[in-house]
């Protein structure tokens, strides 16, 4: 059974995986570039999303991109819970609905609202598991969790998603949207622009930019700002940091477009944002 490593390295990969792992606090948060599934048989989840705490509650498929910071903040019971993890390149190329696509890219924990037979999900994960390492059967688990998040698309509606928006399924332009996103959530608390970005990946400016935007219906200086809002709503929470020093070490090179940043996403001032959430 695993359990999180508090040493372990900032985006290591957990590559394609599925495993058994024991409920714990979770002293930091982990990021990692793969989207992560959830199912609890008992008891919740509660993590710190960004600067959310959103609690996954059993018999519940949870989804979520794992690029956002993401820390265990409490739970209830003692019983495992399963954890897979697919490679974020993967999840584009499967080409699924917009209406989880978006919210995936989005920074949501997307939960299955019709809580599926749990005999036969846990039935399901416990085969990903014997099946996932096995050079022959690893190709068949991975058309069985596209099928799962096929169904899980499925059951949102319009009123589920926050976006609709194209979603080509060819690897080349994911392959490039994704290195993007990769380059902007390792390196957010510095000083990035979008020609660096696009040189990056050996794409004109204009060309990445529109590019991104239509893979994650948001721009990339939209996707810089809210990976530093999110480190900034991570340190207010758990920290007694000077605002200032918060500002800058999220990535913001003033304290003034630190507060109007902060107060456009979140609707409040860091100070009252703090004040009322801790």
């Amino acid at each position: 059974m695993k359990q999180f490593n508090d040493d372990r390295p900032r985006f290591a990969p957990y590559g394609f995986s599925c495993e058994l792992w024991k409920p714990q606090m979770m002293a930091r948060a982990d990021q990692h570039d793969e989207v992560e599934l959830n199912y609890l048989t008992e008891g919740s989840l509660t993590y710190l999303m960004g600067g959310r705490r959103v609690t996954i509650p059993a018999r519940r498929l949870a989804a979520f991109w794992a690029t956002v910071p993401h820390q265990i903040v409490d739970y209830e019971g003692s019983a495992p819970y399963y954890v897979a993890t697919i490679p974020f390149a993967w999840f584009l190329q499967w080409g699924v609905p917009s209406r989880l696509h978006m919210r995936v890219v989005q920074w949501e924990i997307v939960l299955d609202p019709l809580p599926p037979e749990s005999i036969r999900e846990r039935f399901m994960f416990e085969q990903w598991i014997r099946d996932v390492e096995n050079q022959d059967l690893a190709p068949a688990v991975a058309l069985e969790i596209q099928a799962r998040l096929l169904r899980l698309a499925h059951h949102l509606t319009d009123e589920h998603s926050t976006a609709e928006a194209h979603c080509s399924s060819q690897a080349i332009t994911h392959g490039k949207a994704e290195q993007m996103a990769c380059l902007i959530s390792r390196s957010y608390q510095r000083k990035l622009t979008v020609p660096e970005i696009a040189a990056d990946v050996e794409l004109h400016p204009d060309y990445a930019a529109t590019l991104f935007r239509k893979t994650f219906g948001m721009t990339i200086v939209t996707f810089i700002t809210r990976h530093r809002i999110a480190h900034a709503q991570r340190l207010l929470l758990s920290t007694d940091e000077q605002i200032i020093k918060i500002a800058s070490e999220s990535g913001f090179d003033s304290l003034s477009r630190f507060n109007r940043a902060f107060k456009q996403m979140t609707g409040l001032t860091p100070r009252e944002y703090r004040s009322s959430h801790r």
